[in-house]
């Protein structure tokens, strides 16, 4: 019995390192946890954050299904527009704006037409730009503007924007090179393996056939159109991908499937 539980203890560990890293979710320790090895890092490392990336799309459901009272809740109470508003401002809260920092700092340093090592210092500014700026208003209003028009269907939308969301995230890590040396992109990609890749993506596929049937698949289509051309881009002008660009690939895929199910 104690095999059994080690072995269910390694991908429960991952999971609760993939939700506290995507969330403001306090979840406590598991008090069974092995204590940490040079193979095995300690919890909450980067080398342990970067191993519980085949998880991701299902932490993006979890995301989903966190925010589905507050749609209901606020849908019956104010209709549908207080509904969509309410539900992008918790979005955005349960995450803390992870990735909506990472699509202002991206659009900052790839809009600003300077040489490749002054937009990755652009990226590390905590500063925000007019570029990011514009890039968060566009981002919040189309969210908002799809949701609200989303109709009875809304709640598809919202339990699967997140998880190709965050496929984008692994498809960017996986499939290009990171643009610095150093970091936590350069842990990501040095650790990610094609495995969790393929988990990944077959989670997101099983998820989109249950819960946004065909919908879900086109979604799916266009996320990935839509990540390979931005993720190309980047990694030509950058010369690979960084933790701020993981972020902006993930929000503009969320846009791309609430669209797409509208």
């Amino acid at each position: 019995m104690s095999g059994i539980g080690h072995r269910l203890r390694g991908p429960l560990r991952s999971f609760r390192e993939a939700v506290c890293f995507l969330t403001v979710l306090p979840l406590p320790a598991l008090s069974s946890a092995s204590p940490p090895s040079p193979s095995s890092p300690e919890q909450g490392s980067e080398g342990e954050i970067a191993a519980s990336t085949a998880w991701f799309p299902l932490v993006g459901l979890f995301i989903g299904g966190l925010l589905l009272p507050v749609g209901w809740l606020a849908g019956e109470q104010w209709g549908s527009s207080v509904r969509a508003a309410l539900l992008v401002v918790a979005w955005a809260g349960v995450t803390a704006g992870l990735h909506l920092d990472g699509l202002s700092d991206t659009f900052d340093a790839v809009m600003s037409w300077r040489s490749r090592e002054r937009k990755l210092e652009i990226m590390k500014d905590s500063r925000v730009g007019v570029m990011g700026v514009l890039a968060l208003v566009a981002v919040l209003l189309l969210k908002f503007a799809w949701l609200q028009g989303a109709g009875e269907g809304w709640w598809r939308a919202m339990l699967l924007a997140p998880v190709w969301g965050r496929w984008a995230d692994i498809y960017g890590i996986f499939w290009f090179p990171p643009a610095r040396g150093g970091g936590l992109g350069h842990t990501f990609h040095a650790q990610v393996r094609r495995r969790d890749f393929f988990v990944a993506t077959g989670a997101a596929l099983l998820l989109s056939l249950g819960v946004g049937q065909g919908g879900g698949i086109v979604a799916g289509a266009l996320v990935w159109g839509s990540t390979h051309l931005l993720a190309s881009w980047w990694t030509r002008d950058l010369g690979g991908l960084t933790g701020d660009t993981y972020g902006a690939l993930c929000e503009i895929a969320e846009v791309v499937v609430l669209a797409t199910l509208l």
